[in-house]
């Protein structure tokens, strides 16, 4: 039997005026080799954004009557269940949402829906923020969202603020988002293969935190959504883990954007890694660990109202040796 290629889906969000469909048109035109399929989602009943996508070959499909993460939901899995009977006809599959879009069910829609689990790949959720006029939306809880489920944020209009504004920008963006590569960028000029097929979504990809994201200050408690980041030694007990994540999503899985982990589990020759939205967990084994190599786990949650000692603790609870290091 044949194994079905899964086709990459990179999910396209930012709040009103950022400059995605700057970016949107720049993925359709540019000399990629890539055949594209767009899904542009609109909200309200007459639909405009399609109109600003510039002609290409790419095949762009609308949907309005409502927002992508909530009425439309239905929709976005049925459009995707028939382009897969088309799938010879493009590479890669880029899903634009509303700038008033909760990223989350849609992301949610990869794990949850048999048809698109086993048909496509998350390859990568791509934030644009307006790095002008952020500001002014900063406590809107939509642009939040958007900035903490990035796995790539551009920083865009970059050219309209000072350095010191761009350099404060990116520090309170990694505050919202401690685990997402960020660039700046003018009109979205950015080379596409820092966009596409990156696997930054794909736990085959054996996913990895930069160390010195750790190490920065992750968590702001003044703000409503930030990060925590957690490193620790000494192996995890995989019972107690499971039993302590069921847990936690039950509790808590409201608040928690993202979480991305890489494991020491029952000392095992492999890493352990694993992923969450909200209350979906995925996990599997990644990349083998090398012969003399040390051995840490690593944590990164993402969310509103996360206690950080509790999930310090929790953690803790699931090590096997009681004197592992936690920091």
């Amino acid at each position: 039997m044949a194994l079905i290629q899964k086709v990459p889906v990179t999910v396209l969000t930012g709040y009103l005026g950022a400059g995605k469909t700057t970016l949107l048109n720049r993925m359709l035109t540019e000399n990629h080799g890539q055949r594209i399929a767009v899904i542009v989602n609109e909200f309200g009943e007459v639909g405009i954004d399609h109109q600003l996508v510039i002609d290409a070959d790419e095949e762009i499909f609308e949907m309005n009557n409502g927002c992508i993460c909530c009425t439309v939901r239905g929709d976005l899995i049925r459009i995707i269940g028939n382009l897969m009977a088309r799938v010879d006809a493009f590479d890669h599959l880029v899903i634009e949402t509303t700038g008033l879009a909760d990223p989350a069910p849609v992301i949610q829609s990869f794990f949850t829906d048999e048809v698109m689990a086993r048909q496509t790949q998350l390859d990568a959720v791509v934030t644009v923020v307006d790095a002008k006029y952020i500001s002014e939306h900063w406590d809107s809880s939509e642009a939040q969202e958007q900035i903490a489920f990035a796995d790539v944020i551009l920083l865009n209009k970059s050219d309209l603020v000072s350095p010191e504004h761009l350099e404060n920008l990116e520090k309170k963006v990694r505050g919202l988002n401690a685990i997402a590569t960020i660039h700046s960028t003018q009109d979205c000029a950015i080379g596409l293969e820092q966009l596409l097929g990156i696997q930054s979504f794909d736990l085959k990809n054996a996913l990895s935190i930069d160390p010195q994201f750790l190490d920065e200050d992750a968590h702001e408690h003044d703000e409503s959504v930030y990060s925590v980041a957690i490193t620790a030694t000494g192996t995890v007990d995989s019972d107690q883990l499971n039993r302590w994540l069921y847990q936690l999503v039950q509790a808590k899985g409201s608040d928690i954007f993202r979480m991305k982990g890489i494991l020491d589990v029952d000392n095992a020759d492999r890493r352990f890694v694993f992923q969450g939205v909200h209350m979906t967990l995925d996990g599997r084994p990644g990349k083998p660990w090398q012969p003399g190599e040390r051995r840490q786990s690593e944590l990164v949650f993402i969310g509103r109202n996360l206690d950080e000692a509790e999930l310090r603790q929790g953690f803790q609870d699931c090590l096997a040796k009681a004197y592992a290091d936690v920091s």
